[in-house]
């Protein structure tokens, strides 16, 4: 006897593409309904059986995916015309068919797979990280206050999945604007104790071309985010920073020399 959840399909639809310079094309699929799927169980039944709603077989999809608990970020796509994680996009809470497209604020390698190279280009650019002196063991490190250190973890959050670079209108083929996650970085690593010692080089990077002056205040990409990290907050405080940095560039530095 055949129960009504074995009968019970899953229409997908996914833009492919096959190399970086090829034609895109739509093509759908069909997977059998289990409780609790997400858009990457979908296309791994795909992917393990790869004939499309006319019968015909076809090429395995491609996409990326790393910890399937939205965590690294990676497995990033639109999701019925909305950026998002596919891990966390569960089957029962989406509209069917479910159309699949890669994210196009960056260039397609395969399919529902991108270069996100543009973001990491960026990253470097305003040195994302807290800089030491060698791998030997250095001490306990500055201790930053309670306060402090709880917001600066919601800005830790951010897992580099490109999200909020598609939402926001200002980041696109035609602009150098970086995007709201390499701003926000900037905040969180010019707020650590040690990370500061760069904070006068990472903000002259972003007044220039790409920085904060190419943000059209949309707000897309705190809705969008999937750590709900404060972008536009961050923005903010960065328009304050940069303009007393500004300041101190024309005039010269506040602090006396002895």
């Amino acid at each position: 006897m055949v129960t009504a959840t074995e009968t019970k399909k899953v229409q997908v639809e996914i833009l492919r593409q096959n190399t970086p310079e090829s034609t895109p094309y739509w093509e759908k699929f069909e997977v059998n309904w289990r409780p609790n799927m997400n858009v990457i169980s979908a296309l791994m039944e795909i992917r393990q059986n790869p004939v499309n709603t006319d019968g015909k077989a076809t090429t395995p999809v491609t996409w990326d995916m790393s910890c399937l608990e939205e965590v690294c970020g990676a497995c990033s796509m639109v999701i019925n015309d909305k950026p998002r994680q596919s891990c966390s996009a569960l089957i029962d809470q989406l509209t069917q068919p479910i159309r699949l497209a890669p994210m196009k604020t960056f260039p397609v390698v395969r399919d529902l797979q991108v270069d996100r190279t543009r973001m990491f280009d960026s990253l470097k650019k305003v040195k994302a990280w807290v800089p030491i002196d060698g791998s030997y063991d250095l001490g306990e490190g500055p201790r930053m206050p309670e306060r402090k250190r709880q917001w600066a973890y919601e800005l830790s959050k951010c897992m580099t999945c490109g999200v909020c670079l598609e939402a926001c209108p200002n980041v696109n083929s035609g602009s150098s604007f970086m995007g709201p996650a390499p701003l926000s970085q900037v905040r969180l690593f010019n707020a650590h104790p040690t990370g500061a010692m760069n904070k006068d080089e990472r903000l002259n990077e972003i007044m220039g071309d790409g920085g904060l002056a190419n943000c059209g205040n949309a707000q897309n990409c705190v809705v969008a985010c999937p750590k709900g990290i404060p972008l536009t907050t961050s923005i903010a405080a960065l328009n304050r920073d940069t303009t007393v940095q500004m300041f101190k560039n024309f005039f010269g530095s506040d602090h006396m020399v002895d």
